[in-house]
């Protein structure tokens, strides 16, 4: 099989798959092959071969529709990336009772809401994976990143459990790691900084590598984790960081 063609055949949702780490992601499963079905509140941007629908990760109804409709289109489903989110700032302090109940409403139970309507699908699969993406915030405390961390924490925990669930139906469910990445939220982060310039440096340096991820590099592991030179691979969380989790240098000497 043509090495860059190996998702040929296969059928896959991204959802937040209209802009950042997910569009990259989309854009990729499409190159090696697969028919891709972008599920997010505004797919209007989302061009062929990409389909696009509607669908709001915090909505049961309107999962269920969008998953329903993909499945119908595609005539079925093997991967499943649950990739939309949201981020939040601050400490326990900062963020009231509401934003809570959001953030883990969309981080969290999005993905349960996603899975569980792909499930039936999935099961009919030969080659089904789920992928989440995760955070370095699941196991690095990162400052003023409590809500976010605490979501993210919820779904690394959430893609062990999935995993153990499904393995005998056949289903591998994994997840990614990034560091701080290169997205559009990121960006107006920076932008909402007193310095920006400054602020991304500190994020820079915050990273062994010196420099942020990149988009595409995090889509190369979620589709690696989908494909089926995966097929070993369940349970696992993969850090795409720039050395953040693992690594632990000594200062540079002057």
């Amino acid at each position: 099989m043509n090495q860059l063609r190996e998702l040929s055949g296969l059928r896959a949702v991204v959802t937040g798959g209209a802009s950042g780490i997910g569009r990259a992601t989309a854009d990729l499963l499409a190159a090696r092959g697969a028919a891709v079905a972008v599920l997010d509140l505004d797919p209007s941007g989302v061009e062929k071969p990409l389909r696009g629908y509607t669908a709001d990760v915090s909505d049961d109804a309107s999962v269920r529709s969008a998953v329903a409709a993909v499945a119908e289109d595609l005539g079925g489903i093997d991967i499943l990336v649950n990739n939309a989110g949201i981020g939040a700032t601050g400490t326990v302090e900062d963020n009231d009772d509401a934003q809570w109940h959001r953030v883990l409403d969309v981080n969290v139970l999005g993905m349960v809401r996603t899975t569980r309507a792909a499930l039936p699908h999935l099961r009919s699969s030969a080659r089904a994976a789920v992928v989440n993406t995760c955070s370095i915030a699941a196991t690095a405390g990162l400052p003023q990143r409590a809500l976010y961390s605490a979501s993210k924490g919820a779904v690394l925990s959430l893609t062990l459990a999935m995993a153990a669930d499904h393995v005998r139906e056949g289903i591998r469910v994994n997840c990614v790691n990034p560091g701080t990445a290169d997205t559009p939220w990121v960006s107006r982060l920076l932008d909402q900084a007193a310095d920006p310039a400054a602020e991304r440096a500190a994020l820079d340096a915050r990273q062994p590598m010196g420099r942020l991820v990149t988009a595409g590099e995090v889509a190369a592991a979620i589709v690696y984790l989908a494909s089926p030179a995966a097929a070993s691979v369940t349970g696992t969380a993969l850090a795409v960081d720039g050395g953040m989790q693992g690594l632990r240098l000594r200062p540079e000497a002057r």
